[in-house]
């Protein structure tokens, strides 16, 4: 039978529509694949080692920093045990360290950090797994991240030599680990209740994520870090009080 031509438009509209269709389907983006690692093309494991020796971060496995101070919550102290664990990190062995913060005898933190050190002497961080805690039980992890995953990155936590004015990224994992530091002596004096020490080095360390809390760190040539002062957003002092060794 001969089509009528508004029969002819009608078979050409639908064959359209189907058209339209089978390219619409064509076109739908497959479902996003699970988030895996993804290696940082900056790392090459060959340039690194769980040896750190750095003159103002050395981590020694076996040794153990306290430091205690007052902060905003109360009476605050800090154990920092550089542990004989290490983590395979980008290919990178890094060495584990353990971070326990109590206040007024209460934990409230604990964080086990990754650090490598690189064949030029500067000190990387890795990333960290951190637990807040409120009455013994685990009410968070905010501020955790590993470098290569979701695009977090590892950062320099130490220069083998700063130099003033030099400024560098410690750690990124966008909305949730954004510190910085920058160089601002490196003839500071220090006195603490495990010593008085000279020729310290001074940072200013601080983040976009809290651009109200700004810290002074000191670390001192074959010890490491002696005293932090915040000295915008708080009044929070830490000191170190005593370093022991396995």
């Amino acid at each position: 039978m001969k089509k009528t031509v508004r029969q002819s438009c009608r078979w050409s509209l639908v064959l359209v529509v189907v058209a339209m269709l089978v390219a619409a389907v064509a076109c739908k983006p497959a479902p996003s694949p699970t988030p895996t690692p993804t290696p940082s093309h900056k790392i090459n494991p060959a340039d690194f080692s769980s040896v750190i020796n750095n003159q103002y971060f050395t981590l020694t496995p076996g040794t153990t920093f306290i430091y205690q101070g007052k902060t905003g919550g109360g009476n605050e102290t800090n154990e920092v045990y550089v542990s004989h664990q290490t983590k395979k990190i980008l290919g990178v062995t890094c060495i584990e360290v353990r971070d326990r913060v109590t206040i007024d005898n209460e934990l409230a933190e604990e964080t086990f950090d990754w650090y490598a050190q690189d064949k030029n002497g500067n000190v990387w961080y890795f990333g960290e797994a951190a637990k807040e805690y409120k009455k013994g039980a685990v009410i968070g992890t905010k501020g955790s991240w590993e470098a290569g995953v979701g695009g977090a990155e590892p950062g320099i936590i130490m220069e083998a030599k700063p130099k003033i004015g030099d400024s560098y990224r410690q750690e990124y994992y966008k909305g949730e680990a954004e510190d910085m530091a920058e160089v601002l002596s490196l003839s500071e004096s220090a006195t603490v209740p495990y010593g008085s020490f000279q020729n310290c080095l001074k940072t200013k360390d601080f983040s976009q994520l809290e651009p109200s809390v700004i810290e002074n760190k000191y670390y001192a040539p074959g010890v490491g870090m002696v005293l932090s002062v915040m000295i915008k957003g708080g009044s929070d002092r830490l000191e170190l009080v005593s370093i022991t060794k396995e």
